[in-house]
């Protein structure tokens, strides 16, 4: 289903009112060990550092798309990761919201003006690197020029509306993780990558919230 970005502008209002799917759209993203992991973690013990994401929508040819990066090649358990721009809080963010926007204009380049916040989205737990993850939905009026920070990113996927919301780019491969040698890992595949972990989770619930308003 393509669709317009003039056409989507109309529909993000009644995203405001929807009951976020949380958890249930999360857990279609985690391999069971993972989930038993998620459920059986106490927050008030090991006090999670924070950072937050942008999911953000513009317009490109006319149509919807939405921007994720690629993370750069380093020697930590994110490196080459598709993900959503974003970062840690840092001491002087006045908020979540705030670092969400800081972060994506030092990645991708998208200044504060042209960001438009929607609302947060439900926070994501990573248990390999003890952060929480809070994703803010926004959009840009306009097309965008993407100027990459290449210490951190190695590239823009730029995920047209159309595709995103089509199931056939649903799907499990299997694969090493943090927690298991070899282990069948839902995700979506875009373009000749795969997405998996927090950033399929956040995809899973945005993926359903957008659904349930059209």
């Amino acid at each position: 289903m393509s669709m317009l970005f003039d056409e989507f502008l109309k529909y993000t209002p009644k995203i405001l009112n929807v009951d976020l799917p949380a958890t249930h759209a999360h857990l279609k993203m985690v391999p069971p060990k993972r989930e038993e992991l998620i459920r059986n973690t106490d927050f008030t013990k090991i006090k999670p550092k924070k950072a937050a994401v942008m999911m953000l929508f513009y317009p490109k040819n006319a149509q919807t798309h939405l921007a994720l990066i690629v993370r750069t090649s380093y020697n930590g358990v994110h490196s080459s990761q598709i993900a959503f721009p974003g970062g840690k809080v840092e001491e002087d963010d006045i908020d979540l919201q705030h670092t969400a926007i800081r972060e994506t204009h030092e990645e991708i380049g998208i200044h504060p003006n042209n960001i438009n916040i929607v609302r947060p989205f439900t926070e994501v737990y990573i248990p390999p690197s003890n952060y929480m993850v809070y994703p803010f939905l926004a959009y840009s009026e306009k097309e965008l020029d993407f100027t990459l920070q290449h210490d951190e990113v190695a590239g823009i996927v730029e995920l047209p509306l159309a595709e995103f919301l089509d199931d056939t780019i649903l799907m499990k491969i299997t694969m090493q993780t943090s927690y298991a040698d070899a282990i069948e890992v839902p995700g979506f595949k875009v373009n000749e990558y795969f997405i998996w972990g927090a950033t399929a989770m956040m995809m899973s619930e945005l993926k359903e919230t957008i659904k349930m308003i059209l």
